[in-house]
């Protein structure tokens, strides 16, 4: 039997330019994430993924991978990437602090702060090492799912 996870993504609240998630995996809170803002007509690298229930999954293609495999080399196996949205590609679960450096995708931290009406992420970095780890570790046995959800 395939062993299957869920990392769930609860959106709490909104920015100008920024939604702030809680993660949790199996139900443990891991970190915050960040987002761009829900948009009804989608700006590529400016909108949030849609609510529901995608695969995560490898992607070991692009110029992300070598910064991230030579940022962390014992770690790195790949970006996480939130598979099968409609009408999105490439998203990923990376390092970074604002909505400017989403791209579309979600960003982990450690805690926010809200300044100037939209949030940042703290300690991105260390959040991402320690989610990243779990995921791999998680992918290697079995499925991973991502739930988005309010």
């Amino acid at each position: 039997m395939v062993k299957k996870s869920i990392l769930k993504v609860l959106r709490k609240q909104q920015g100008k330019n920024s939604t702030l998630s809680e993660i949790y995996l199996n139900n443990q809170f891991i970190c915050y994430g960040l987002e761009d803002i829900p948009r009804t007509k989608k700006i590529p690298g400016s909108t949030s993924i849609p609510l529901g229930i995608y695969p995560l999954g490898f992607n070991k293609d692009g110029g992300m991978n070598g910064n991230y495999y030579d940022r962390f080399p014992k770690l790195h196996r790949g970006m996480i990437e939130i598979k099968d949205i409609p009408a999105f590609s490439y998203v990923y679960i990376h390092i970074g602090n604002t909505h400017k450096e989403t791209a579309g995708c979600l960003l982990v931290g450690t805690g926010y702060v809200f300044e100037h009406g939209d949030f940042r992420l703290v300690q991105s970095v260390t959040a991402y090492k320690k989610l990243y780890g779990m995921l791999v570790d998680l992918l290697v046995e079995g499925e991973v799912f991502i739930e988005v959800t309010e």
